[in-house]
């Protein structure tokens, strides 16, 4: 049996990496949270044939987010109406963060005796990934109120290197039977080392003993290393996506 389509893949994600604020028009929803990652502060389409009054909706969608001050952003899939990307087009909405959706199917997996597994709002788990990923405190506040809105099963995993220092890290959210993992960081200077794979297989382990059958991540097209990790690790590229912002192309 083959991994799922983009639609499986896109409301799970909705669920697995939520906005604090959601709103639907249609098979359009915007969501809101406080600006942190462009995927939960975006409006996207989830059905290809929804592509009535759009240059309206386009309008509705900006003020949206003007209201919130945050700037409008369109998250672009396979699954956006042709439609809404000429008008788009017409419109001068420039292309950035091109991207891959990856998957594979999930089976059991041994995880890292360095690796811990924390709730996570374990406030240990997030002290180690805002020292990781080099969080100021108002961002690691904007991470917590993206936590808060989680409504599926979630944890913080980290791996300590052989000095129990802890090294890398993510966050893993299972949704409709897919784990979806997030906010990859390795130490800077702990790269190419094998710690991203030792514990992204500790947060595998985790996943598939509560349920997961389908492991699913996104990764930037220019990131080359981490694509590497993940292929090492079963992960194939499954479709492209991109964000669309107001300006010249």
């Amino acid at each position: 049996m083959g991994l799922p389509d983009a639609s499986v893949f896109e409301r799970a994600g909705l669920k697995a990496w939520p906005g604090v604020e959601a709103e639907w028009d249609g098979a359009w929803v915007r969501r809101a949270a406080g600006g942190y990652t462009k995927r939960a502060n975006s409006v996207q389409c989830l059905d290809p044939a929804d592509e009535a009054d759009v240059t309206e909706r386009i309008a509705a969608a900006v003020d949206w987010f003007a209201a919130r001050n945050l700037p409008p952003v369109f998250r672009i899939t396979p699954l956006s109406s042709p439609a809404l990307l000429q008008a788009l087009d017409e419109q001068g909405w420039r292309t950035i963060d091109a991207s891959y959706q990856f998957a594979m199917d999930l089976g059991p997996t041994e995880t890292d005796p360095r690796g811990l597994i924390f709730d996570v709002r374990d406030p240990a788990y997030l002290a180690i990934h805002q020292r990781l990923a080099d969080y100021g405190d108002e961002r690691r506040g904007k991470l917590e109120a993206l936590l808060g809105a989680l409504a599926v099963q979630a944890c913080g995993v980290v791996l300590h290197n052989d000095e129990g220092v802890p090294v890398a890290s993510a966050l893993m959210a299972i949704a409709d039977g897919i784990v979806v993992t997030g906010n990859v960081v390795t130490d800077a200077g702990q790269r190419r080392k094998g710690y991203g794979a030792a514990m992204m297989r500790t947060g595998h382990a985790w996943a598939h003993a509560a349920g997961a059958r389908i492991a699913a991540l996104n990764v930037q097209a220019d990131n080359s290393g981490a694509q590497a990790l993940y292929r090492g690790l079963g992960y194939s590229r499954q479709y492209d996506y991109n964000y669309r912002l107001p300006g010249t192309p």
